[in-house]
């Protein structure tokens, strides 16, 4: 059976990240965009990161944000894969070390994600999102899950996703990962654990179905 990879983000609360990883959560990403409602401070990252237990990735992700406070969060994290949502050029995104993600938007306006991936040759693996170019992600915006194109590269699906739409969306798109924030949360950065118990096994049953 191929296994959906699961990457939960926009983590504030140390108990979060403890309950996702207790349910198989493979990926846990921590934003540093000053606009965003779930944006950490530094002084909150070592209870976060000590709630990590090894093999499970630790993703921060940035928005146009200068490289001096990159390496300053790098520093602080140990993240062992960087997440990328802006306009930032690859020579930009690898120039930390550390494998990294790109976001390319699908909204409205939004450049071919073909012609996208061509800019980004260092990537490791591409994150699709909903929303449109120069927007944040994590808004719950949905696109056309039969629109993913093939990438040469893993791919995150992101945008619309709930425990209700996961498998829905993992049958269509048969994505590497799937990406969730706000579909799993009571408030921004409050996750609600059934919501999470609920998407990893709707994610898993949807596994299953595509093996059949």
């Amino acid at each position: 059976m191929i296994r959906t990879r699961i990457k939960f983000c926009g983590f504030t609360r140390p108990g979060d990240v403890r309950l996702a990883v207790e349910l198989g959560v493979d990926a846990l990403g921590f934003i540093f965009v000053p606009q965003s409602p779930r944006r950490l401070e530094m002084n909150q990252l070592d209870g976060l990161r000590a709630a990590v237990p090894p093999l499970v990735d630790v993703v921060a992700l940035f928005m146009d944000i200068g490289g001096s406070r990159v390496a300053e969060v790098v520093r602080a994290l140990r993240p062992t894969l960087l997440q990328f949502h802006g306009s930032e050029n690859d020579a930009f995104c690898r120039s930390f070390g550390l494998p990294f993600i790109k976001t390319l938007p699908m909204g409205e306006g939004a450049e071919d994600p073909l012609s996208a991936r061509k800019r980004y040759p260092s990537a490791s693996a591409f994150l699709l999102d909903g929303h449109g170019p120069g927007q944040m992600g994590g808004r719950g915006e949905r696109f056309d899950w039969n629109r993913i194109p093939a990438l040469a590269r893993p791919v995150f699906l992101a945008g619309g996703l709930t425990p209700s739409t996961v498998g829905q969306a993992i049958r269509a798109a048969r994505p590497y990962a799937v990406d969730v924030s706000s579909g799993i949360e009571s408030a921004p950065g409050l996750k609600d654990g059934e919501k999470m118990q609920q998407f990893v096994e709707e994610a898993r049953r949807a596994d299953r179905s595509n093996f059949e």
